[in-house]
């Protein structure tokens, strides 16, 4: 089988340790997490883990059977790509100077539809939501300039399917 992307979402209970076990899970078959974000679901008191692989589906397919295994964990999905509308944030600091004077770090902010969300003496700090490819090509165009620092989100994903969860979730929190 072909290796291709997939985004794991896993719906649990908010317990100390279950990151821990979820990526032992990915350890112990050398697949690397790509991407990792936890948050609060559209249930009270569950999270939602987003997962983001490159591996088979044979192997996302028994992954996600074991993660299914976990106690705290309610249900966990799997989806490619096409299957869900997903996004990514990324910040970059670069130093002030640049914004005045290089008319070019003006055009890459209005290019890449990203936007300026603090400017102090020494930096700005621009903000770019978007998919990873859009992101690394925005840093490919700021790299010859310098960037000063820089960090990436993990991962947001919705599916785009009709997802069932809701209703087990409610019975899950009525018990």
């Amino acid at each position: 089988m072909e290796k291709q992307w997939f985004t794991i979402s896993v719906y649990s209970e908010n317990n100390v340790g279950l990151l821990n076990r979820i990526s032992g899970i990915f350890l112990k078959r050398h697949i690397n997490i790509e991407s990792l974000n936890v948050s609060k679901s559209e249930i009270d008191e569950v999270s939602k883990f987003t997962i983001v692989v490159h591996t088979t589906e044979t192997w996302v397919h028994n992954i996600v059977g074991q993660i299914e295994k976990q106690i705290e964990v309610i249900k966990a999905f799997y989806h490619t790509d096409e299957e869900t509308i997903y996004q990514e944030s990324a910040l970059f600091k670069i130093a002030s100077n640049l914004l005045f004077d290089e008319r070019q770090i003006q055009n890459i902010i209005k290019d890449n539809n990203s936007q300026i969300v603090t400017v102090a003496r020494d930096f700005f700090v621009i903000a770019k939501s978007g998919r990873r490819n859009e992101i690394n090509e925005m840093y490919e165009q700021l790299k010859p300039f310098g960037i000063m620092q820089f960090v990436r989100s993990g991962r947001i994903s919705v599916s785009k399917e009709v997802m069932q969860i809701s209703t087990l979730l409610n019975e899950f929190q009525e018990q």
